[in-house]
């Protein structure tokens, strides 16, 4: 197994890093360096110069727009994006419900969609999980009873992450009620201006509006958006979910998180805080070549296996102490957190100026260890696939 890079490789992420350097949308770069908010239209310029830089099907094949890279130069390229201080590239239309179209759409979904997606003329959103069916996500209730040439629709999705701003949600929806709760699910195409669609914010614990409860009341969906076959949709929805954790470690950005760390840390004379750190690297490192034998061995044609889990559980929870050691550091001056809006012109904080920053940051990233399928239950694979439990 070969995890080193090739001449080839390093060839092109030095063609990413050079297009980002010159290219790159100066307003948002500015942003981001500064740890201003994106706003909506913000998200959108910055998917439009992925588009027109060629590199918005980074994951995608040639034949559908895509670039065709391998999944080393894929690697290369999420992690030039995060040395760039990039945003997060929006998930849901590129990495979930495009792949499902491309693969088990029809040729008139393909051509109505997939462009579109490419191109982010369509803000796509994810309705999965509902009250009471989250990790058992096979016990969903939403329901889709077909009339003619619709689907009707009714039900509710939550933890829907910027549903206030998506055109379109791909949903999972029961259409027959069967013994077998993975039976009888659909995956279906919904337009968020449809009738009967209602859109709630939810209020996040750092004063965030980043998710949404979404309503369903008697929306009317054509047969012409049903993906596949109906009551096929659990299959839909697992190869979506395993798209989904494709990086979902996010090693790149950690890398990126624990400079930033080290940097804003290194006058503070903390022997404790200075181990902690230096514990957390040696994980992160190990994480990063356990990413790159998984690499290697899907290059190869193999199947990773259960070390997908691993990686979704390790990678998490680094996430998480990452944003620890930045409260532990900032020590007392993070309690007169304000919210997202920060402090007016006023009130200025005493302390670090990233205390603010870092506290939002720890209470935003407690949800990484239950999106994508909670580690708890990451677990349970790891330990099915390996001691056969």
């Amino acid at each position: 197994m070969d995890i080193s890079f090739s001449e080839q490789d390093l060839q092109f992420k030095e063609e990413i890093r050079s297009g980002l350097e010159n290219d790159f949308p100066s307003h948002i770069r500015e942003k981001q360096n500064q740890g201003i908010a994106l706003t909506k239209d913000d998200r959108i310029d910055f998917h439009k110069f992925l588009y027109e830089k060629g590199w918005a099907g980074y994951n995608w094949p040639v034949e559908y727009g895509g670039t065709g890279w391998s999944l080393v130069q894929i690697y290369l390229f999420l992690n030039e994006l995060a040395y760039a201080n990039c945003p997060t590239i929006l998930p849901f239309g590129l990495n979930m419900v495009g792949p499902v179209i491309y693969t088990y759409g029809n040729q008139q979904q393909k051509d109505k969609f997939l462009p579109d997606i490419l191109k982010f003329n369509s803000w796509w959103c994810q309705g999965y999980s509902e009250p009471g069916s989250g990790s058992d996500l096979a016990s969903l209730k939403t329901k889709a009873v077909l009339d003619g040439n619709n689907y009707i629709v009714n039900g509710s999705k939550t933890w829907t992450t910027l549903a206030q701003n998506a055109d379109w949600i791909f949903c999972l929806v029961r259409t027959e009620t069967t013994q077998k709760k993975q039976e009888g699910i659909s995956f279906l195409l919904i337009d968020m201006k449809s009738p009967g669609i209602e859109v709630k914010p939810i209020i996040t614990i750092d004063g965030e509006h980043e998710v949404n409860s979404v309503f369903f009341t008697d929306v009317k969906v054509p047969t012409s958006n049903l993906i596949g076959e109906e009551g096929k949709g659990w299959t839909y929805a697992k190869f979506l979910l395993a798209h989904e954790r494709f990086g979902i470690g996010a090693v790149p950005a950690s890398k990126v998180q624990l400079q930033k760390l080290k940097d804003k840390t290194k006058n503070l004379n903390d022997a404790e805080l200075n181990k902690n750190i230096a514990e957390l690297e040696i994980d992160l490192m190990a994480l990063e070549f356990t990413e790159l034998r998984c690499l290697a061995v899907i290059s190869e044609g193999g199947n990773p296996g259960p070390e997908s889990s691993i990686l979704k559980i390790r990678g998490t929870e680094i996430q998480q102490r990452l944003t620890e050691l930045l409260v532990e550091a900032a020590g007392q001056y993070i309690l007169p957190y304000e919210g997202p809006e920060g402090f007016d012109s006023n009130r200025i904080p005493a302390g670090p100026d990233y205390a603010s920053e870092s506290v939002a940051r720890y209470l935003n990233y407690r949800k990484t260890s239950i999106y994508g399928g909670s580690n708890e239950i990451q677990k349970n694979i790891i330990a099915k696939a390996i001691l056969g439990v």
